[in-house]
């Protein structure tokens, strides 16, 4: 919705800034895109920023979108511009679920991944108010080096809090995030068997953003479990999973189309979002597993995985290169 502010958080995929830039989609324009995503038959939205709360048509803008039936999520930052009353308004425009980031289990580190003293005492005053207003809540967790180490404690106050799901996002390095430092591939995989571990017995749900080998290791714990052979979907998504430009797309400020919010490749306008989605060159390529490239090219969980196609870009400058942060070993690659 916006690049604007009032944090300057060091994972920042936006770079965001303090002031709104003056080619934002207006609130016209952005009434429009809303029509055209329902027209696209998607079910939910996420207002992201920057910060959304920066805007002043916020609330308008999810009133129009409930009325046309799309389910909406907000990711404001937390920051005083989140009042009781702007979340009461929201609540009433018909907001579904509100999404608070949390990068650290004390102040010390969530205060220093945001730039602002006082942060995660306002995340806890937003979700407890949002709570108290009846609306779904969620918090979302980037994983890097820096906050690694808290990630239990972490889940255990997602726990206290009441929320419905933990987004937990790998460190993708654009924008500022390019300064940290991402977890090594051995110890994603462990981050990611603890987390379907704990999936199994939390009371909430877990999700993973720029780590679609999630998946394999969901699926493969239920196939040591239940002792069989064959895999199926048993934990009631879609087989094939979201990925960058592929069951998502993602619209800027500007109204600039990418595949996700963490590729920065534009490939289009807002105002023909449905031909750029469906048949962009890129799109199509990011959506056919059989153009994936190194050992996600020959892994034989790429219709399931294919890896995060983000990092790739990020990491070795293609979208279809191998994902540098799985440690799985295809089959084929073991063969010869």
């Amino acid at each position: 919705m916006t690049q604007a502010c009032d944090l300057v958080c060091k994972h920042c995929r936006a770079s965001a800034v303090p002031n709104r830039d003056p080619h934002e989609l207006t609130t016209q324009q952005g009434r429009a895109l809303l029509r055209d995503i329902r027209a696209l038959d998607c079910p939910n939205l996420v207002l992201t920023g920057g910060d959304p709360a920066k805007r002043e048509d916020l609330v308008e803008l999810v009133a129009h979108a409930t009325e046309l039936g799309l389910r909406v999520a907000l990711t404001p930052s937390a920051t005083p511009l989140v009042t009781p009353s702007l979340l009461t308004a929201l609540k009433d425009a018909g907001l579904a679920r509100l999404a608070v980031s949390l990068d650290g289990a004390n102040s010390a580190t969530h205060d220093a991944f945001r730039g602002f003293e006082g942060s995660f005492q306002r995340t806890f005053e937003i979700l407890a108010t949002a709570r108290a207003l009846g609306l779904t809540t969620q918090i979302n967790t980037t994983v890097c080096a820096d906050n690694r180490s808290e990630l239990e404690a972490i889940a255990d106050k997602g726990a206290s809090l009441g929320i419905e799901l933990w987004s937990v996002f790998f460190l993708v390095p654009i924008g500022r995030g390019n300064q940290l430092e991402m977890l090594k591939p051995a110890e994603i995989e462990r981050v990611l068997e603890w987390l379907a571990e704990l999936r199994e017995r939390s009371p909430f749900d877990i999700k993973t953003t720029a780590a679609p080998h999630f998946r394999r290791v969901m699926l493969r714990r239920k196939a040591d479990r239940d002792h069989v052979a064959g895999l199926s979907d048993g934990i009631g998504r879609a087989m094939r999973s979201v990925n960058d430009g592929q069951g998502i797309v993602f619209v800027s400020h500007r109204g600039e189309v990418f595949p996700s919010g963490f590729m920065p490749i534009a490939c289009g306008h807002a105002s023909d979002l449905a031909r750029v989605y469906r048949e962009h060159p890129l799109m199509v390529a990011l959506r056919d597993p059989d153009q994936l490239e190194g050992k996600c090219g020959a892994c034989e969980w790429k219709r399931l995985c294919g890896g995060s196609r983000a990092r790739a870009f990020a990491v070795h400058g293609r979208a279809l290169a191998e994902d540098p942060s799985c440690a799985h070993i295809p089959h084929a690659t073991k063969a010869s």
